[in-house]
């Protein structure tokens, strides 16, 4: 197995500690608002019912202070009250549940826009390019995807209600108050323009605070995945109290981040209140003198009043959508830089257009349909990154189809990456690279790998049952399929000591399959594909002598039909190929056989003599 960083077939790591992720973009506020109407588009008819209710409940509170005036006249005038009391709480009433109706509107859309944001997300980032993975933590693109969409719920309808009802509401507020006395209506505005001064400094502190403290938990879902991604080598260097520190000095991250945001926004939420409460004081004692002069009636004050403690809602309305849309900025900017990372194409050519690669692929697919595919590597060259050493330096070799043809060579020489190069989890900066004489960029990638069966080095398997697992690639496997793939692979003894058979739960990242078992899976399920090309990579360095040497015997039967390409270092498993291909820093050193390269290329002699010195120690 290939490892660490020096030119081979791993790409390089990040430090240890770090995110991975990429500054956040700034984006300008055009910008913004057009990423925002594309969440809030789908919906906006939606929206615009629910700003209507809105300003149906604010047209109904409007009415309230002047209900209110009226019924102090007819007290003075020593009227019925009767009507205009039916007249205020039918007000109420209707007022109360038009806006609860409009709430919930909203409140649903909200949620909407957040599962279309996720839909769309998650779809991109399961079809990103294998190095936008690499150079991103996959907890901090957990978070893009949680967190950060969560954020969308608020500022995609409430804040743009909000901010469209509160304005109108405010404007119809003052305009009333100006026809009632506009004295009293220049004292109420001069303090809201002061205090509202105030408030726009703060606006911009919450919008930095909030942006850092959306980071801080994408770092903490990086630094958790980290830990629990290699838990049993926490637990086996006695390193729990260190990466819970790591986790912990994260987590104080993200809550100095966030207690820094709630303070600006409490302290523009308090100004609001402020506000209002000032200019009634300031109303109060001036509208108090023009009712001693009879400047004005003393309804016209209550009613004023009244208006002045209403002017609450609307201008609350207004912080809160500001507020929001502070808060939300960040998220849609990381959101954004999500979706500007580079995917694949996993488009299919149309009928008749281009014979598939793949031929017949998939589990039951008739052997004649299924030609073993050939193999070029014409003059390769590769990097994983720029600023990088070069790991493939003008490779160039010839696999024929069917047989088993062996990758072997010192760590670092790139062995692995000729298998990333041949599935395009990766681009060559040289060369080409055929299948069947077709250079495979351009082939549709949903046909070439359908044609790929992949062992990697760590045989990963997912969460869930076995059944899943070796049906992940081959979903269509009938049941004599899966009962014969398991024959071949050995796994038929495991399968009956498991407790319920096939649809055992195998633990996360399967856990409670031993290392060995966890190989035979992986294999399994690349039979399974019955593909044309089968890719091993170290596919038997946890299995003992007697499994391996079974599985072997299935790799050479499946070599006859099957074009098999295997990366190994310990060479008894590939003294039996078709040919040997010996690599050393980035090059091909030699082609042959294994008797031809020890008799002819020291390397490898070299390396033969000390595995089987070893063997016979």
């Amino acid at each position: 197995m290939d490892i660490g960083p020096a030119p081979g077939s791993a790409p390089p790591a990040g430090p240890r500690g770090t995110t991975g992720a990429r500054e956040t973009p700034k984006l300008t506020a055009r910008e913004t608002w057009a990423a925002l109407y594309r969440h809030f588009r789908p919906h906006r008819a939606t929206v615009a019912l629910g700003a209507l209710l809105a300003l149906i409940g604010t047209a109904t509170g409007l009415a309230q202070p002047l209900a209110a005036k009226a019924l102090v006249d007819r007290l003075g005038e020593s009227g019925s009250i009767t009507g205009v009391l039916l007249l205020l709480t039918g007000l109420v009433v209707f007022g109360t549940a038009v806006q609860a109706l409009g709430s919930y509107l909203l409140e649903r859309t909200a949620e909407s826009v957040v599962l279309a944001a996720r839909r769309t997300l998650i779809g991109r980032l399961l079809r990103l390019r294998l190095p936008e993975v690499e150079r991103t933590q996959p907890g901090d693109l957990m978070s893009r995807v949680t967190s950060d969409t969560t954020l969308l719920r608020a500022v995609t309808t409430q804040s743009i209600v909000s901010a469209t009802t509160g304005s109108l509401a405010f404007l119809a507020t003052i305009t009333l108050m100006g026809l009632m006395d506009p004295v009293l209506l220049s004292v109420t505005l001069a303090v809201i323009t002061v205090i509202g001064a105030a408030v726009a400094v703060v606006m911009p502190r919450i919008s930095r605070a909030a942006k850092r403290s959306q980071e801080a938990v994408g770092h903490i879902s990086a630094v958790l995945e980290r830990a629990f991604g290699a838990f049993r080598t926490v637990k086996a260097s006695g390193a729990e109290d260190r990466e819970t520190a790591v986790v912990e000095t994260a987590a104080r991250d993200a809550w100095r981040h966030g207690v820094a945001a709630a303070k600006w926004q409490t302290v523009a939420g308090a100004s609001v209140g402020l506000a209002v409460q000032v200019s009634f004081l300031a109303v109060l004692g001036v509208g108090g003198a023009r009712v001693a002069s009879g400047a004005i009636s003393v309804s016209t004050l209550v009613a004023f009043l009244l208006f002045l403690f209403y002017l609450i809602d609307p201008v609350s309305s207004l912080m809160n959508a500001v507020s929001q849309y502070q808060v939300g900025t960040a998220a849609v900017a990381r959101i954004v830089e999500a979706e500007r990372l580079e995917t694949e194409t996993l488009e299919t050519r149309a009928p008749g257009t281009a014979t598939s690669v793949a031929g017949a692929v998939g589990a039951g697919a008739a052997g004649a349909g299924r030609k073993p595919a050939s193999v070029v590597f014409d003059g390769v060259s590769f990097r994983y990154r720029d600023d990088l050493p070069y790991v493939h330096r003008g490779v160039s070799f010839e696999v024929p189809g069917p047989g088993m043809t062996a990758f072997v060579g010192p760590s670092g020489a790139g062995k692995t990456t000729v298998f990333g190069l041949v599935e395009r989890f990766y681009e060559p900066d040289g060369g080409r690279i055929l299948l069947d004489g077709r250079d495979v960029r351009e082939l549709p990638l949903t046909e070439l790998r359908a044609a790929i069966g992949y062992v990697e080095q760590d045989s990963p398997v997912l969460a869930g049952t076995l059944r899943e697992n070796l049906v992940f690639a081959a979903p269509d496997a009938s049941d004599e399929d899966i009962r014969e793939v398991l024959l071949r692979s050995r796994l038929d003894g495991l399968v009956e000591r498991l407790p319920d058979g096939l649809d055992t739960l195998v633990g996360h990242r399967g856990s409670k399959l031993s290392g060995g078992e966890r190989q035979r899976v992986a294999i399994a399920r690349a039979l399974l594909r019955r593909p044309r090309l089968l890719l091993l990579d170290e596919a038997t360095s946890q299995l003992d002598a007697v499994n391996e040497l079974a599985l072997r015997d299935v790799v050479a039967e499946v070599a006859q039909e099957v074009t098999v390409l295997v990366v190994a270092h310990r060479l008894s498993t590939v003294t039996l190929a078709d040919r040997i291909v010996v690599m050393d820093a980035g090059r091909v050193r030699a082609v042959g056989t294994h008797e031809e390269l020890v008799a002819g290329d020291a390397l490898y002699g070299e390396l033969a003599a000390t595995q089987f010195l070893a063997a016979a120690r």
